[in-house]
């Protein structure tokens, strides 16, 4: 075990000795159809019983990857956009459901989205919306249920929504360097931060670009935290049912 994951060994045990438990997710995005790439981290996944929320871009997916998933009992499908277009002006951070179109031209992309996700992977499909570069205009975000669909998830720390939000946290990919795996020590710093301020870490990542350290981040990442006693990995269809259920509960 590396330096970075002792540390992280060390803090677990610390929340198992005070009867603390801590839940992560999995969420990869981009995915379009099989590759070398997703293989490994289905296997990755898979050999650690970790379930994976698969971010999908429906405008270019079809049967090849809904036949590859077919027997992944483990993976959730979710919507992805429609087809990852960057509709925001020069100048601006990139964006699909930004302010920069109408609703009903967003929306009546996001129910096409659904409904071809629906019917190619069926039950492995569960209607949460993963908006591209994880960015979208907050006064969408009460419409989607108009497009059938019950969540969100971005990244960063999940704010109050008019539906159920499911965020990731930490984000392996170096998108501003090497855009390969990042510093081992950071990602584990960043854990670490996260879990002291809730008890649930969303990692982010995008197999279409990972590098050796991300695999190699990956795969220590899991060894560790699926055996740890004051670990588990969720799915996010438990996870977002359940803050469903908190908001209907609150109203």
């Amino acid at each position: 075990m590396s330096g970075p994951f002792v540390l992280l060994e060390d803090y677990l045990h610390r929340r198992a000795d005070n009867g603390r438990r801590v839940d992560f997710w999995l969420r990869d995005d981009d995915a379009i159809e099989p590759t070398d790439a997703l293989d490994q981290l289905l296997g990755l996944a898979g050999s650690s019983n970790i379930p994976l929320a698969l971010a999908v871009i429906p405008a270019f997916t079809g049967e090849a990857l809904a036949r590859r998933l077919a027997d992944a009992e483990s993976v959730t499908v979710l919507l992805h956009g429609w087809a990852h277009d960057n509709h925001a002006p020069d100048g601006e951070k990139k964006q699909e459901f930004g302010p920069h179109r109408p609703y009903d031209v967003m929306l009546a992309e996001l129910t096409r989205g659904r409904a071809r996700l629906r019917a190619l992977f069926g039950a492995c499909f569960y209607p949460l919306f993963v908006p591209p570069w994880n960015r979208i205009d907050p006064s969408l975000i009460p419409h989607l249920p108009e497009a059938e669909l019950c969540a969100l998830s971005t990244f960063g720390t999940e704010r109050r929504s008019a539906i159920a939000m499911v965020n990731t946290h930490v984000d392996i990919i170096d998108w501003h360097g090497t855009r390969g795996g990042r510093d081992p020590a950071i990602l584990v710093h960043e854990i670490i931060a996260r879990l002291d301020h809730g008890d649930v870490v969303g990692v982010l990542t995008h197999h279409l670009v990972h590098d050796r350290a991300a695999w190699d981040f990956l795969a220590e990442l899991f060894a560790l935290t699926s055996r740890h006693p004051a670990c588990r990995w969720r799915s996010i269809r438990d996870l977002a049912d359940e803050r469903t259920q908190s908001l209907q509960i609150e109203d």
